[in-house]
């Protein structure tokens, strides 16, 4: 039903939230489908690294030295970036003392999760050391670390300006120039902030009489150099990329929850060369913008993760962000992936502003005029020009303006107006991305996307969507991904975990036996070489760029020659009887490709026409005809390709043998029978093995308790043996009858209750075991095993349960299962003898 309502739902969403992007494809045309799926059976080239310490989830990659440094709970780890499990690594124990684990056990804390030292932050500070800070047991400290000794020093800092007290809060830190720009809620009980610190002017965010931020729970932040190439000398400015609680102008739609649960994403910016006001704004930031962030479902969608291209030019830096969306009832949870140009988000910060209105205490746009030089912006040579060398010259009009309208009136909407992935029941934590030249000379965004439960999402960014290629299970247990690092340099992609970090290739070229798997796969790191017939990895091969086969765009063209193809399948034989099925197996290793079964290369088989089902593993016959001969070929239809994946031979043999000549028989006839026959047979013997027992036990039992002045109570098992519990055997097609034999009243439990057999553990000797069942008969060539009986261990006691129909013929396996069910479902609550050492059929 939700599959019905989805798309319906979703655009009811996004017509009563506030003005936003408008989607010109339906929901579910972004619902994409990665084309392979691997499992973590199925990795290849993987390396782990796990230590005695946990949640692994600050990484820190420096190419030049090849080293991945890690930050963890009490403690940091120096890691080839080449292997990260060569077991050569540096470690740096960094732990809470008891005491101070003791006070924040006193403060209410966690002492199993919170009360340790959590490594939020670690970044390169100058040509020799290392800065790192953590929670500390909720007394952040941070410290300056040689990099070459990789040794933690005799001091530490102060921490509480730097580093957040909860290890849960949002968070996040750079260090410029050897200045530290941080963002989240540091105090115990402070209000989020963005400050800088460890420079000559320390700055942060205002509070009053408007709160900047308002509970922002912080994701991102990225240095992006505007002052590169600039023609009227712009400053370097961060941006932070966060969730906060929404302004009252926000939460007005029917549809949306209460304005204190209601929260938005936004993006803010401040200026690198920002030194505060002069009298006003002071030790505050005078270029202090935030702008709302829309990418589907504006009412109902959280910023997850960020990430950004190209921020080194200021032209071309462009940012994917991870939302998930859910409604306020719960019923529905997806994740959306948006891009956002800078160039928006510039023109966002140079539009209209809004201000709070006191009379109708909600936020409006404002309409007033604005002072000159523009609130919130940097100071350039035109600015320079007239006097204002720095943020402590501009007047106290602009700064005051500045106070009172943080906010900007437009929102940022993604590039073309529409998200590029909407994908239903996954919740997408970290995202990272790389751009790849392909030998085209062409550029695509290659993206990393880490789920809630474990697995990595690797799609390509293609025009106004993008095409999962695979998706990895990089864990046997499902966790989260808390963090993704790209390295060019080693083909790899780092994941921080809460148990470990793990090493991935960025590309698995050799997964595609053929030319159309290779072009099909659509990856910007593999191409099709022609030369020797391989999907080659186009970073690391040497072969002439320009005679790679590769097609990123529409993903089916240069494999038209049929030597470029790959090899054949095998063909296979199959013979069955008239009348049996058979199946035939047929893997389709892309999650894209429909299955396509041609009969004698010309007449296509329809699902459920003639006696085939087609499914996801193959093609099954049912109740197999003469006319069911023939050749089968399965073929795989993606994207207009056709690839030939299984062949069969399929020949159906009467059921009844013609009559034999009068010739006598060879020994190959005579051992041949009718397999039907077989079973026939062997139930008849089992059979009359059941009867022969069942009488033996009765006539051994009566003779016993004749002597004893007892009737139909009979007992197995070894002497003196007591307090054993009955186990009632009956057979599976019969139910047993409710009738009691006259003379048998008042004998209770203990008596023989119509066809019912009651076996009491502790009287009697052991009756001989029946003799072992047949072995099961080997797979048959139609790929079904039949095995009319199943066989289940209860306490060291062997049940061979069969059932006959009424003719004789063994039933199918579907209706014992429900009978054996019913009958187990009344015994189950029976109690066995822990060392139970007869058997009984």
């Amino acid at each position: 039903m939700w599959g019905r309502l989805w798309p319906l739902l979703l655009g009811v969403l996004a017509a009563t939230a506030v003005p936003g992007p408008s989607l010109r494809r339906p929901s579910l045309e972004l619902d994409a489908t990665p084309r392979m799926t691997i499992s973590y059976e199925e990795l290849s080239g993987t390396r782990y690294f796990q230590a005695q310490a946990q949640n692994y989830s600050t990484l820190l990659l420096e190419e030049a030295s090849a080293r991945l440094l890690v930050g963890a709970r009490g403690a940091l780890f120096s890691l080839s970036a080449q292997d990260i499990g060569d077991g050569a690594h540096k470690e740096i124990h960094w732990e809470a003392s008891p005491e101070m684990q003791s006070k924040c056990h006193q403060k209410g804390k966690n002492n199993l999760t919170e009360c340790f030292n959590h490594v939020r932050f670690l970044q390169r500070l100058n040509a020799t050391h290392l800065y790192a800070c953590g929670t500390h047991a909720f007394q952040p400290l941070c410290a300056a670390i040689d990099a070459e000794a990789f040794t933690l020093p005799s001091s530490f800092e102060e921490g509480k300006e730097k580093c957040p007290y909860d290890p849960a809060r949002g968070f996040t830190g750079l260090v410029i120039d050897g200045g530290l720009y941080t963002a989240t809620r540091y105090e115990f009980r402070s209000i989020p902030d963005i400050r800088r610190s460890r420079h000559p002017h320390a700055l942060r965010t205002e509070e009053a009489p408007v709160h900047w931020l308002n509970d922002a729970e912080f994701v991102f932040s990225v240095l992006v150099r505007e002052s590169e190439a600039s023609v009227v000398g712009d400053d370097d400015k961060v941006y932070y990329f966060f969730t906060e609680r929404a302004a009252a102008e926000e939460g007005s739609s029917s549809f949306s929850p209460s304005r204190s649960s209601h929260r938005v994403a936004r993006v803010a910016r401040v200026c690198k060369g920002d030194l505060g006001g002069k009298k006003i704004l002071q030790k505050k930031w005078t270029s202090f913008l935030k702008a709302r962030l829309i990418c589907h479902i504006p009412q109902y969608e959280k910023l997850r993760g960020v990430c950004s291209l190209d921020a080194e030019r200021a032209a071309h830096t462009r940012f994917y962000a991870a939302f998930s969306l859910t409604t306020q009832w719960k019923t529905l949870e997806a994740s959306a992936i948006c891009r956002f140009d800078l160039a928006e988000v510039q023109a966002v910060f140079s539009g209209p502003y809004m201000e709070y209105q006191d009379g109708a205490r909600r936020w409006g746009r404002y309409e007033g005029g604005v002072p000159e030089p523009r609130p919130g912006s940097c100071i350039t040579d035109p600015l320079r020009s007239r006097g204002f060398n720095s943020s402590q010259d501009l007047p106290s009009l602009v700064l005051d303006f500045v106070k009172l309208h943080p906010l900007m009136a437009r929102p940022v909407v993604p590039t073309r107006g529409r998200p590029l992935l909407l994908k239903r029941n996954v919740r997408y934590t970290h995202l990272t991305a790389i751009p790849v030249s392909t030998p085209a000379g062409l550029t695509y965004d290659l993206l990393f996307l880490g789920t809630a439960d474990g697995w990595i999402h690797k799609a390509v960014v293609l025009g106004p969507g993008v095409h999962i290629i695979e998706e990895t299970q990089v864990f046997r247990e499902p966790q989260s991904v808390d963090n993704l690092v790209i390295s060019p340099r080693q083909h790899s992609l780092y994941v921080g975990t809460p148990s470990g970090v793990i090493q991935l290739p960025l590309s698995t070229c050799f997964r595609y036996q053929s030319c159309y798997d290779c072009i099909l796969a659509r990856d910007p790191y593999c191409s099709w070489n022609p030369s020797n017939h391989s999907c080659v990895a186009t970073t690391t091969t040497t072969a002439n760029r320009t005679s790679l086969i590769q097609d990123i765009e529409r993903g089916n063209r240069g494999c038209e020659g049929s030597s470029r193809t790959g090899p054949l399948p095998t063909l296979k034989t199959r013979s069955v009887l008239q009348g049996d099925n058979v199946l035939l197996p047929c893997d389709q290793p892309s999650n894209l490709a429909r299955a396509l079964w041609l009969l004698n290369g010309s007449r296509s088989l329809s699902d459920g026409q003639d006696g085939y089902r087609v499914g996801v593993d193959g093609l099954l016959v049912t109740d197999t005809q003469p006319e069911h001969s023939g050749s089968y070929g399965c073929f795989a239809e993606e994207n207009g390709l056709r690839t030939l994946l299984a062949s069969y031979s399929l020949t159906v043999r009467p059921a009844t043998p013609a009559p034999a000549p009068q010739a006598p028989a060879t020994k190959e006839a005579r051992l041949a029978p009718d397999v039907k026959l077989l079973y026939v047979l062997a139930i008849a013997a089992l059979g009359g093995l059941c009867l022969i027992l069942a009488f033996s036990l009765l006539y051994v039992a009566c003779l016993r308790r004749g002597g004893r002045g007892h009737r139909r109570k009979y007992s197995l098992g070894r002497a003196g043996r007591a307090g054993g519990s009955a186990v009632q055997l009956q057979t599976v097609s019969g139910q047993c009858p409710g009738e009691e034999d006259e003379g048998d009243e008042g004998e209770g439990a203990g008596g023989l209750e119509g066809s019912c057999l009651q076996i009491i553990p502790g009287e009697g000797a052991p009756a001989p075991p029946p003799p072992p069942p047949p072995p099961p008969p080997a797979e048959l060539t139609n790929g079904l095993v039949a095995l009319p009986s199943r066989l289940r261990r209860m306490n060291g006691s062997s049940y061979v349960l069969l059932r006959q129909s009424g003719d004789g013929v063994p039933t199918g396996p579907c209706s014992f299962a429900e009978e054996l069910s019913r009958i187990l479902e009344k015994r189950k609550h029976t109690q066995l003898v822990e060392q139970l050492d007869e058997s009984a059929v």
